[in-house]
């Protein structure tokens, strides 16, 4: 099963390598880019995945972005107010605000957006949970009104990662939430090109012609997004040696996310500069608690006391300087993280597991754990994590597969054995992770959450009383207790931080500005 994507996934590289150089004249107003990853899934709405996110920074804008300190900056929105009690919040668009086909942006398609992001995003189900109408109140303006006050309107409208609430016209916004769209208009600063659109070799993007940048410094996700390029190809190169090859030779100008086994050939060539566009990352281990046999949290947290944080990531990322071990799901070192992480200490336990396993009636059916071999930034975790959970006393079926079948899968509910899954790791960006709000994996609200479908009331409680509050105090010490749940039920295990770095043409390019997530806008190419 593994050779058969694999060798896919070569030849795939080859024919997009084969585009490149057929087109070698290079034209300083086509800026060419390897993407994390393959991109196949186009509704930023409909998955998490982060090619799919960045894919919805190029053809979508927000209501708000955050700029580098993190803090909630408008961005297609002009004005903003909230009454004294914070249930009454009206918001004006600025001017000259226009999708693709030319037509304005209006609060009618704001309004159809936000309904929909809302009934796929962990924040957004809890923001219109509370909220008794949401209205145009005109061609630009909308309000929101509140049954009681949330205190994290600006924090979910601007959220950069996970599904960030991007704006679409309502015909397509229109689309029911559990359905993918396919009509894939926005009013971001790059239009995407349908017609030229090769799965598995290339996506393309020309300038939007029509955008007005605002008129503050890029910053983050927020401020002016100025395009000084006239197209964008994102190259799909699936191999790292591959996409070693192609920024060493110029074929591209642009690594998205570097192969972390090239880190000291990449680092140490004077052609090239290793960049960092984006704060820490973390891989996480996901069970899915539907179904058996990890809806016994016994198992579950079993399969969580095999975690070895430093085996894993030194095996994925090879250089010590590329990771650090952090129990806290928080990223460690920032505002909420706590070094209360109970039974949970990133090194493995493997008796307890297996005490556990005997305890909880473990019949050795054996876990399917996927395997995306074509992703070159997680591809070395499953076969290392197997390895542990055998240890730990589990059975283990790892099944390869490429990223996005994986992505497609993770969606089922069926049992393991008819085409479900019971677990598999990916990573998550720092301001993912930031917010207990954010952090779209941490929900207790079954089948309404994210794929793995916890059901746990208690962290539904604890996360309702983290939104109704404003106080950091506060705040921080729900985090805690959110924390100290998600770890002590084995909702999920963390597995360390990660520096994920881009690599650019040394002179060729510029401009790669720092963010939440990776973006493209501002950069420039000599």
């Amino acid at each position: 099963m593994f050779r058969t994507p694999f060798a896919r996934a070569t030849c795939a590289a080859l024919l997009a390598l084969a585009a490149v150089t057929a087109s070698a004249q290079d034209n300083a107003k086509v800026l060419r880019m390897v993407p994390q990853t393959d991109l196949k899934i186009l509704d930023p709405i409909w998955t998490t995945a982060f090619v799919t996110r960045d894919h919805g920074y190029m053809v979508y804008d927000t209501l708000f972005g955050v700029d580098v300190t993190g803090k909630p900056q408008p961005q297609m929105v002009d004005k903003y107010s909230a009454s004294a009690d914070a249930k009454v919040w009206n918001f004006t668009l600025r001017k000259g605000l226009v999708f693709h086909d030319g037509k304005p942006v209006t609060a009618a398609d704001v309004v159809a957006s936000i309904n929909r992001w809302g009934k796929r995003d962990s924040l957004g189900q809890r923001m219109l949970a509370v909220m008794d109408k949401l209205e145009a109140v005109g061609d630009n303006a909308f309000r929101m009104t509140f049954k009681q006050p949330f205190g994290l309107v600006l924090e979910a409208l601007s959220k950069p990662s996970g599904s960030p609430a991007f704006i679409m016209p309502k015909r397509v916004a229109d689309t029911p939430a559990d359905k993918q769209i396919d009509d894939y208009t926005g009013s971001g600063p790059y239009v995407f090109q349908k017609d030229q659109f090769r799965p598995g070799e290339k996506v393309v993007y020309l300038k939007h012609k029509g955008y007005v940048p605002r008129t503050d410094t890029p910053s983050g996700t927020a401020g002016g997004k100025h395009v000084y390029v006239d197209r964008v190809e994102w190259i799909i190169l699936k191999d790292a040696q591959t996409q070693s090859n192609a920024i060493t030779s110029g074929e591209v100008d642009m690594l998205s996310w570097m192969p972390p086994e090239h880190y000291s050939t990449l680092r140490t060539n004077p052609k090239l500069e290793t960049v960092n566009p984006t704060f820490a990352g973390s891989y996480y281990l996901h069970l899915n608690h539907h179904i058996p046999p990890f809806d016994n949290p016994k198992i579950a947290k079993a399969a969580v006391l095999a975690v070895n944080q430093e085996a894993l990531l030194r095996g994925q990322m090879v250089f010590r300087d590329l990771y650090r071990t952090c129990a806290s799901i928080y990223p460690c070192g920032s505002p909420l993280a706590t070094d209360k992480t109970g039974w949970f200490t990133g090194k493995p336990n493997f008796e307890e597991a297996k005490r556990l396993l005997k305890e909880a009636g473990y019949d050795g059916t054996p876990i399917v754990l996927m395997h995306p071999a074509d992703f070159t930034l997680l591809n070395k975790l499953p076969p290392m994590m197997a390895q542990l959970l055998q240890q730990a006393g589990f059975k283990v079926d790892m099944q390869s597969m490429d990223w996005p079948t994986l992505l497609m899968r993770r969606a089922k509910k069926d049992p393991a054995d008819k085409g479900g899954w019971n677990a598999f790791m990916t990573g998550w960006g720092g301001s993912d992770t930031l917010n207990p709000m954010f952090f779209a994996p941490l929900t207790g609200n079954g089948e309404k959450g994210w794929f793995g479908w916890n059901k746990d009331d208690k962290l539904e409680e604890l996360k309702g009383e983290f939104a109704a509050t404003t106080d950091p105090a506060a705040r921080k010490k729900l985090a805690a207790q959110i924390q100290e749940r998600a770890l002590e039920t084995g909702l999920f295990a963390p597995l360390g931080e990660t520096n994920n770095l881009s690599v650019i043409r040394r002179g060729v390019v510029s401009g790669v500005l720092l963010a939440p997530v990776n973006v493209f806008w501002n950069i420039k190419k000599n």
